[in-house]
């Protein structure tokens, strides 16, 4: 069963772009494996809190990944 996990800042994406993110995974994995592999691919698109992640010991905000910090 193909997996992909997606973990994106939360409030950043409307149900539009999530539904866009799980359509173009699948066709992705459907291309690469097969149509057999499109019933049962699954998406999670995880949504983490401001602040709640980091990158080379710093920790992320949406107002540091805007560019507003």
């Amino acid at each position: 069963m193909p997996f992909a996990h997606f973990k994106v800042p939360a409030d950043t994406l409307s149900a539009d772009d999530k539904k866009k993110i799980v359509e173009r995974t699948t066709d992705l994995y459907a291309e690469i494996y097969g149509e057999r592999a499109r019933a049962t691919t699954v998406v999670l698109v995880d949504e983490v809190a401001d602040g709640g992640w980091g990158v080379g010991g710093h920790v992320l905000t949406a107002a540091l990944l805007n560019g507003d910090a």
